[in-house]
């Protein structure tokens, strides 16, 4: 048996609710949003806990060791995306302008505003539960627009999210009909943060 203890920081549920009130997208969505986010955040530190306890007793190698580190990218995945995009929201939004650092950022990968925004909103009404997000490339600083797949799959290793938006029914649902998937994304666009975002572009 191992006898050293493996030090871990538990992670603490951020708080949101500075977001009620936003445009389009109802409070009562919201409120059900938040507490999945915070089962996110729970069952990342059980999953933690419960590796950490295996390691120590020197099981790493076992099935239910394996079955446990599996789970990592989907939990840790949707606890950290979560609080990206609660993140880049703020109540009434703000406008990207072209002259801003991110408004030209976009424009040198995609010439335009407007042909960035179509096709981040072409990949968000994309079929299936996900995630549109905006990266940036660290190495090149270009960049681009991916969908990913539940939390995990799809992810760029190392790109860095500028401007995630969660298209899991849950996020918009309620508030709208099946088909209304691009009512949500215009939604969601009149509520982002932009100054937020640029603060995570890698300059």
């Amino acid at each position: 048996m191992l006898q050293n203890k493996i030090a871990y920081k538990p992670y603490v549920e951020q708080d949101f609710k500075h977001l009620l009130g936003l445009t389009g997208i109802s409070d009562n969505t919201l409120e059900i949003h938040f507490k999945l986010y915070a089962g996110y955040v729970a069952n990342t530190n059980t999953l933690n806990q419960k590796v950490i306890e295996l390691t120590e007793a020197g099981k790493s190698g076992t099935p239910e060791y394996a079955e446990l580190k599996r789970r990592y990218g989907f939990e840790y995945n949707g606890m950290r995306l979560h609080e990206y995009y609660f993140g880049n929201l703020k109540v009434g939004g703000s406008e990207l302008k072209e002259s801003s650092e991110i408004g030209k950022a976009i424009i040198d990968t995609y010439g335009s505003i407007e042909t960035w925004k179509n096709d981040f909103f072409k990949v968000g009404a994309m079929r299936g539960v996900g995630w549109a997000i905006l990266f940036q490339d660290p190495e090149t600083k270009v960049l681009s627009n991916h969908w990913i797949t539940l939390h995990e799959e799809g992810n760029i290793a190392g790109f860095k999210p500028l401007l995630v938006m969660d298209v899991w029914e849950h996020a918009w649902l309620l508030d709208y009909k099946p088909a209304d998937r691009p009512k949500y994304i215009e939604a969601f666009y009149a509520n982002v943060d932009w100054a937020k975002v640029e603060s995570r572009l890698i300059k």
